[in-house]
């Protein structure tokens, strides 16, 4: 059966088996074989090639890595965990932003903590004027999502406020062409905040506001797949939601 992950994966990218071949160094048949007949190369070659297209090795070959090694790079993509999200200092967000060289991406309902720093928005900011990408995901204020996230942390329509208060804070952010706001509609199970292969994930549990749930510093690993599954997670959202009016 063929490999038709790694395919796409490199149609996807404007590479050629034959261009793949050269850069490392094997012979065009070789990654031939890889494709069609969903041979599994080397780990060096599985590791370079999941580097080169920007994937996870678990994912092009998922039964070349074991579940010890699955579990083994899960743990060491946990870089640190926060009992809540207020315990995490302000220069940790600055610091993780700041290191952002090719994306910034947030998904939230509203994250008022975040928009009302300006000294996180000037640091987001300057990033998207050195070219970084920056997609910000808000939830919809009329939304019932958002109604009943609000009910759930007992504090009402003061969420839907909360959007729109954000809204505002962004309005000097959207200036820039490489900033993108959009509104979704999703039930939100985590707030995510992405800093290129890192992340600050803001746990969310039933009862219990945002800022007194965990959060958990993560950045990606090879052969690790818990950073690719919140990303994933935050294409879909992106996908499905609106440009912000």
């Amino acid at each position: 059966m063929p490999n038709e992950r790694l395919r796409a994966a490199l149609l996807q990218s404007g590479m050629t088996p034959a261009a793949l071949a050269t850069e490392l160094s094997v012979d065009p048949k070789t990654v031939e074989r890889w494709i069609t007949q969903n041979r599994p190369p080397y780990r060096k070659h599985r590791l370079a090639v999941a580097r080169r297209l920007g994937l996870d090795e678990a994912f092009l070959w998922p039964d070349a890595v074991s579940p010890e090694q699955l579990a083994a790079a899960a743990g060491s993509e946990i870089t640190t965990v926060y009992p809540h999200r207020w315990a995490v200092a302000t220069e940790v967000w600055q610091n993780f932003f700041n290191s952002a060289n090719q994306e910034i991406g947030i998904l939230v309902y509203g994250a008022y903590f975040l928009a009302e720093n300006s000294g996180l928005l000037r640091t987001i900011e300057a990033r998207a004027q050195a070219g970084v990408r920056v997609r910000i995901l808000l939830g919809d204020a009329d939304s019932d999502e958002v109604a009943q996230r609000g009910a759930d942390e007992g504090i009402a329509d003061a969420m839907a406020a909360k959007i729109r208060n954000v809204m505002v804070n962004y309005a000097p952010l959207r200036e820039h062409p490489t900033v993108e706001v959009r509104i979704h509609r999703t039930i939100l199970y985590n707030s995510i905040y992405r800093a290129d292969d890192q992340l600050l994930v803001n746990t969310h549990i039933y009862g219990v506001r945002a800022p007194d749930a965990p959060v958990l510093h993560l950045h990606r690993v090879p052969t690790g797949d818990m950073v690719s599954m919140y990303l994933n997670s935050f294409e879909k959202v992106w996908n499905g939601a609106i440009p912000a009016p």
